[in-house]
């Protein structure tokens, strides 16, 4: 396993294209919020992701780090773009998937990892990783970075993930929100949802950069 230095790391959080606007008009400045509470404001915008998994992970799954906080509390990140998520989104025939819209319409909102653990830690909102999907009912997770480098860092990053599916998956986890003045940049995938994330962050007082990113998508 590669070692990897934590100023390095960069977060990605996938939403919906028309989660955007939500996002933005939440909170003074806009802020992502944890699934357990887009389901109590009953938030607008197109959910992704397996529903009996976000019903696990609001309900069933805490953290052995923090063991009151559940994972559905925590905004969640994965440490690479091109998640095999967005691979169950492209080839569209989940059954546990509701969502049959493909990849094309999901964006990467991209974060620094030490500037997510810096504001969280001085707001007080707890944080952890974990080494595999957070939605499993087997992972570890740690909230020390003395212990970034038990994640397999080459499984998360290789492109060749069938024998590596739940370690690709580690999560990053931040209690409750985050702001959107710590989206560093988004990644779309052609040069039509470059124009329509545009649009949609054009009167926002943060405007981060915005890349068509093709080799983050399948």
């Amino acid at each position: 396993m590669s070692s990897i230095d934590p100023n390095s790391i960069k977060l990605f959080h996938i939403v919906h294209i028309d989660k955007l606007p939500p996002i933005l008009s939440s909170g003074k400045a806009g802020r992502l919020i944890c699934d357990n509470d887009v389901k109590k404001l009953n938030l607008s915008g197109t959910t992704i992701g397996m529903s009996k998994i976000k019903e696990r992970r609001m309900n069933e799954l805490t953290l052995n780090s923090h063991p009151d906080l559940f994972v559905g509390d925590c905004v969640p990140f994965y440490f690479c773009p091109r998640s095999i998520m967005l691979y169950m989104f492209r080839q569209n025939n989940h059954p546990d998937i509701e969502y049959k819209g493909g990849q094309e319409p999901i964006v990467h909102l991209v974060f620094k990892m030490m500037d997510v653990i810096d504001w969280a830690n001085q707001k007080e909102r707890r944080w952890a990783f974990t080494d595999s999907n957070a939605g499993s009912r087997y992972f570890n997770d740690y909230c020390d970075l003395l212990y970034i480098n038990r994640l397999n860092w080459n499984a998360i990053n290789t492109n060749s993930w069938s024998n590596c599916i739940e370690e690709k998956q580690a999560e990053f986890l931040v209690e409750k929100s985050l702001p959107w003045h710590l989206v560093g940049g988004i990644g779309v995938y052609s040069l039509e949802y470059y124009h329509k994330v545009y649009d949609a962050i054009v009167s926002a007082m943060h405007k981060p950069s915005i890349r068509v990113k093709r080799e983050w998508y399948y």
